[in-house]
């Protein structure tokens, strides 16, 4: 019998690689039992990445959501896992110092075990300060390599920026293939490189099946001494996400591996209520195309989950290359032909940008270059002309440094535009920043809640944790919702009468009290504008204005309490009677300061007339 290879369930991994949004607190109360119940998982993911900000997203609150979801894991000796950018911690760009440290006791009080601690561009000096962070708070930090597939990341390279985070304090290693275009042989022998040299330190791989490599390349790390392995489970294994645990623990166990095993009914019971949250509200969110396998994956070495972000972007500029083709008599695209070009133009654009490891945000910036590169060529005109800023923050290195070296022509168009190169460590552009958050949580009267965790999200996601608090994320939530499911029903043959009803289930109207043209502000100096949908109004707020015609403006009040879910636009000409917006009706009906000048109250009025009694009646 060979080594015992044990097995993580990448919960939170397997949602992201497939859609927008994450389980909800109720869900992960649900699912986490049952989990447990399985029996063959000695790890689960359940945090980190965008789970934190997508729950902000949908008006939920991330910290409640992670600890009822470690609770039962915790209690089972089941360890639990989370991914942080490093430098980035749970975003896309650089977070403070203190933040980041912030972030390790917070997610430690949280019932969060280990920390995968990657950085976008295997700098190890944005990854050595998060696994002194990690140690101080009780974590265990695992260090990360990023995998990719090119001429400067070899076994050595690898192997050597292993040592690194090793001698700095990482009991573990995971190697990170996000695309899964890491070849199983090369993967073989980095994992012999690193457990020659280091045979106590723990190995975990993850790899994605978008390419169809994970599979092979899962048997050659365990046959080279990995010790544990990131699975999914139906119904979203396969696909862009990652291998099924049925079938690496079958593969396994044929090899000779010591494999736990899997308790079938519980398995059938977590891909049920998985299902089920995927009815309820995840699958209106999900890409069909992150269930699919593809082999153009391997040249061009993006990650799967990117597919369907990408496609939505190819989508938006194909319509203008046709027109512009069209213009001038030439043949038009098919968006295949377009797709082609695109993954040619990412495999001439990334070697030229350093070759950044094709995992978020980086891939992202080698995208979004080929992608206009290709749509200017096409319109005749040349490369590197729609360069964003981050980009450029990747190239001028205060992301950290390029594991290749950036194409003269690249160097050249910096300077021209007089910018400069720095190589200073990028934690250094950022400088602490509690106290300014401290003093925002005081203003606002929030409170920083257990371990300072409310403190941490608004310092992680400033923006959307805002959004949070005001009610805008649920309603926005809640409109994008309402619009997928009026998609969806419109492609199934449902009239628009049904889709309306369905849209405003919960909402009730405001209505014009007369005819004439609406103007949602009256404003002499800006543009007026309608109000954004999540917007609060209270019950005798001031709503709108319509101009009758004779040039009257008439004030329009909110006659109850609620959230905008639907408005008509500026300028509408409405009759008197007709339903200018929907407002999803709040719980509590809260008056607008002033309310009184204009709305009186039926039960506060005086009484008119003497009451008709029953006794009254009978006379």
């Amino acid at each position: 019998m060979k080594k015992e290879i044990k097995f993580s369930l990448m919960y939170r991994d397997m949602w992201q690689s497939s859609g927008k949004y994450q389980p909800r607190k109720d869900q992960l109360e649900r699912i986490a039992p049952v989990i447990v119940e399985m029996g063959c998982f000695a790890r689960v993911e359940t945090n980190g990445g965008a789970f934190e900000q997508v729950n902000l997203l949908y008006g939920e609150n991330p910290n409640k959501a992670v600890r009822a979801f470690t609770k039962p894991l915790n209690e089972a000796g089941i360890q639990t896992h989370m991914l942080d950018r490093g430098l980035n911690g749970l975003r896309m760009f650089p977070v403070p110092a203190d933040v980041r440290r912030l972030m390790y006791k917070v997610k430690k009080a949280q019932g969060v075990d280990i920390t995968r601690i990657f950085d976008g561009l295997n700098d190890a000096r944005n990854i050595i300060p998060s696994i002194k962070y990690a140690l101080e708070a009780g974590m265990i930090p695992q260090a990360t390599l990023c995998i990719t597939f090119s001429p400067v990341h070899t076994v050595e390279y690898y192997s050597n920026l292993a040592d690194e985070l090793i001698a700095a304090g990482a009991p573990e290693i995971c190697l990170k293939d996000m695309a899964g275009i890491g070849r199983p042989h090369f993967l073989g022998q980095l994992v012999k490189s690193i457990k020659t040299k280091h045979p106590d330190v723990i190995i975990e791989y993850h790899g994605h099946s978008g390419p169809g490599f994970s599979v092979a390349s899962m048997l050659e790390v365990c046959e080279n001494g990995a010790d544990i392995i990131d699975v999914a489970m139906e119904p979203i294994s396969w696909g862009k996400v990652h291998p099924d645990v049925i079938t690496i623990q079958q593969m396994l166990k044929d090899a000779g591996f010591k494999v736990p095993e899997i308790n079938m009914d519980a398995y059938m019971k977590a891909r049920s209520l998985t299902q089920e949250f995927i009815d309820d509200f995840l699958g209106y969110f999900m890409d069909p195309s992150n269930k699919e396998t593809s082999s153009l994956l391997v040249g061009c070495g993006l990650p799967g989950g990117m597919m369907g972000s990408m496609m939505a972007d190819l989508k938006g500029v194909h319509a203008g290359i046709n027109m512009f083709l069209k213009g001038k008599g030439e043949p038009e695209m098919t968006i295949d032909q377009l797709l082609v070009r695109l993954f040619q133009e990412v495999e001439y654009v990334w070697p030229r940008l350093g070759y950044p490891p094709l995992v978020t945000p980086f891939s992202q910036y080698v995208k979004n270059v080929a992608l206009m590169n290709v749509y200017n060529m096409i319109r005749g005109e040349g490369r590197w002309q729609a360069i964003d800023q981050n980009t450029w923050g990747m190239i001028l290195g205060k992301s950290g440094r390029l594991p290749g070296k950036l194409d003269p022509e690249i160097i050249a168009l910096a300077k021209e535009k007089g910018m400069e190169f720095s190589d200073a460590d990028p934690q250094q552009f950022y400088p602490d920043a509690l106290d300014e958050f401290r003093k925002e949580m005081d203003q606002n009267g929030w409170e920083y809640g257990p371990d300072d965790e409310e403190l941490f999200e608004l310092a992680m996601h400033d923006r959307q944790y805002r959004d949070y608090k005001s009610g805008v994320a649920k309603e926005r939530f809640n409109a994008d919702l309402d619009k997928a499911k009026a998609d969806r029903m419109a492609k199934q043959g449902y009239s628009d009468e049904d889709i309306k009803k369905a849209k405003r289930a919960g909402c009730d109207p405001i209505v014009a009290p007369c005819s004439g043209r609406l103007y949602w502000e009256i404003d002499t100096e800006e543009q007026s504008i309608a109000p954004a949908i999540g917007a609060e109004y209270r019950t005798g707020q001031p709503f709108c204005y319509i101009e009758n015609q004779f040039g009257y403006i008439e004030k329009v009040y909110c006659t109850f309490t609620g959230r905008i879910t639907e408005v008509v636009a500026q300028g509408t000409v409405v009759k008197k009677g007709d339903e200018i917006a929907y407002l999803r009706t709040a719980e509590k009906e809260i008056m607008w300061e002033g309310a009184n000048e204009h709305i009186v109250r039926v039960e506060t009025m005086p009484e008119p007339r003497k009451r008709i009694t029953k006794s009254a009646k009978k006379n």
